[in-house]
């Protein structure tokens, strides 16, 4: 090959690699059109068992009958048939021809839209629909847009678009504001950090506060302690607070929520001959109208029981309005009741419970969890040596040695909570959180003198088969409490169940809970606990904007006011200001 040739092949491979970096470019950004995406709801990402979703309906179902109502008699099971036959003889009327919903316009070209704007984007004209948030983390993938930096990059603009337009606050002003951060009570750090850094030096707030969902709600609710149950769209988290410190070993992450019940009401309403046929759940629109559905007509109320007959509008871009009638039974129960026997969301293929993780150490925080964890560790066995030693000196030590040997890994559970420990267990990279009472079942008083490797090993194992497990909301309620380190604590929770969030905002839902939950709790707390109480509208303020309240009463606490991180703070120290203020254990 000649010289001329190979600087034609060298140029021709740095061309290739421009129009690379072009794409790469294009996938970070939103300001250009992309081919449509073929799901572009997060309901859709699941994967489905329909024999699954059958055995947990027949759960449900056999749940339902055994419950009396409040008259003492039974309820009639309504069988989707008896529904069917009617919806399917139904024909939309058509409300009004000339009056329609309209695309968003799109003719001036607009680099990105935000918000109703984004959900009304014709199809044909090719925006790429982002969703930065998903499961209540970030939604990092390996489609367009999916890395980390374009999703930091999509929740800049929405954030930005939204202080401009919503709050009239010009972008070069942000200096002059402070900001609070709410993040999950399992939260992934790396995440947080890029978040905390995209706040104070691209968008140039002046400092931040960071600060647990689940602590805000009980400063947003006005209470001291409380067992946080947070019902989202797509997850259900819970934890327990107590004075405003979240116990770790409480928290609990389950990968379902309201668009799951959806999910499960369409199925149901499509079992019962829908009469708006051409609904699917790949469409946004579609995807709307049934969260409307699920808002208006489901409940968990059982003495609501029997055929009704309901009507509903569709009103779509491009499409006469139209008015459906449709008779419904059981299915307006069975659904939310999917809360509680998530089965019968049929879905397989994923982690369904999450526990709190272990600190993964990162190179910018030196005496990060990792750290303490080994220095903690190395002054545990200098301890233990020391005693051992004296132990022996003494008459009849041998006696002593032996106890002390005894508890060789349990010693590990004498580390601060500061330090991230938990019931058992040493500090190996991404080992899993387990509370006291989980730390005393995996490990029984015979089973400490094994070696540290395959105890971990073992309750690694344990723990992965916990995680493959959809418990119910209730259990998932029982669980959390019960990680709590003392009586009294678990009494606190007991008697204060804060609910947040939209996704079991159901007529009757603070009933059934607690009926649930007083049936299902150890015998040993119904005598020491004086009134279960759960709380879904405190202060009959929207369960949706609890944190959020909390957030702007925290940012007004004169206690808060050492939590402030600040810009020059944050650019000199970096994400070992979190360890230092943030008010929770980083």
């Amino acid at each position: 090959m000649t010289q001329a040739e190979k600087e034609q092949d060298n140029g021709k491979e740095k061309e290739k690699e421009r129009d690379k970096e072009k794409e790469k470019e294009q996938q970070r950004g939103v300001k250009r059109p992309i081919a449509p995406p073929t799901i572009p709801d997060p309901l859709q990402e699941k994967s489905e068992s329909n024999e699954q979703r059958q055995n947990g309906l027949k759960m449900v179902d056999q749940a339902i009958w055994s419950k009396k109502m409040s008259n003492g008699v039974r309820r009639t099971p309504v069988s989707a048939e008896q529904a069917r036959a009617y919806n399917c003889q139904i024909r939309p009327a058509v409300l009004d021809s000339s009056f329609r919903v309209k695309w968003t316009n799109t003719a001036h070209h607009p680099p990105h839209l935000v918000g109703e704007e984004a959900l009304y984007v014709n199809p044909s004209d090719c925006y790429n629909i982002h969703w930065p948030v998903v499961r209540g983390q970030l939604n990092v993938h390996a489609g367009p847009g999916g890395s980390l930096t374009a999703v930091l990059a999509d929740l800049e603009t929405i954030w930005s678009h939204v202080i401009q337009k919503q709050l009239d606050i010009p972008l070069k002003d942000l200096k002059y504001y402070r900001c609070i951060l709410l993040v999950p009570d399992i939260y992934n750090r790396q995440h947080v950090k890029e978040v905390v850094n995209m706040l104070l030096l691209n968008m140039g707030f002046s400092a931040i506060i960071v600060h647990q969902e689940s602590v805000c709600a009980t400063f947003g609710s006005g209470l001291s302690s409380a067992c946080v149950v947070d019902v989202g769209d797509q997850k259900t988290s819970l934890c327990c607070v107590e004075d405003g410190v979240s116990h770790r070993n409480s928290r609990l992450c389950l990968a379902y929520g309201g668009s799951d019940v959806t999910r499960t009401f369409f199925w149901l309403l499509q079992r019962a001959g829908f009469p708006y046929r051409d609904c699917q759940l790949s469409s946004r629109l579609d995807c709307q109208l049934l969260q409307h559905l699920k808002e208006t007509f489901c409940h968990l109320n059982q003495d609501i029981s029997g055929l009704q007959d309901h009507e509903f509008q569709t009103r779509f871009p491009e499409a006469p309005a139209l008015l459906y009638q449709v008779r419904l039974g059981d299915e307006k129960l069975e659904a939310p009741m999917g809360l509680f026997y998530p089965t019968t969301f049929g879905i397989v293929g994923q982690k369904m419970t999450s526990l709190q993780y272990r600190s993964q150490g990162d190179s910018e925080d030196p005496h990060d969890e990792q750290y303490l964890l080994a220095t903690q560790s190395k002054q545990d066995q200098s301890s233990k040596s020391a005693a051992d030693r004296k132990a022996i000196s003494r008459p009849g030590g041998g006696l002593d040695g032996e106890m002390s040997g005894q508890g060789g890994v349990g010693e590990l559970s004498d580390l601060p909570r500061g330090c991230g420990s938990s019931g058992s267990g040493g500090g190996t990279k991404g080992e899993m959180e387990l509370g006291p009472v989980q730390g005393e079942c995996l490990m029984g008083a015979g089973e400490v003198e094994e070696p540290l490797s395959a105890h971990l090993s073992r309750k690694t194992a344990i723990m992965s088969q916990f995680e493959s497990k959809a418990l119910g909301l209730d259990k998932a309620i029982l669980y959390s409490i019960d990680c709590c380190a003392s009586d009294e604590t678990k009494r606190k929770m007991y008697s204060s169940i804060l609910v947040v969030g939209g996704g079991l905002m159901f007529h009757g839902a603070q009933e059934f809970l607690l009926h649930r939950i007083i049936n299902k709790m150890p015998p040993s707390f119904r005598r020491l606990v004086d009134n279960v109480e759960v709380i879904t509208r405190p202060k009959d303020m929207d369960p949706q904007l609890i944190s959020w309240k909390g957030g702007a009463v925290l940012a007004c606490l004169d206690t808060t006011q050492e939590m402030w991180i600040h810009q020059r703070e944050w650019q000199r120290f970096g994400v070992r200001m979190l360890r230092e203020r943030a008010a929770f254990v980083w």
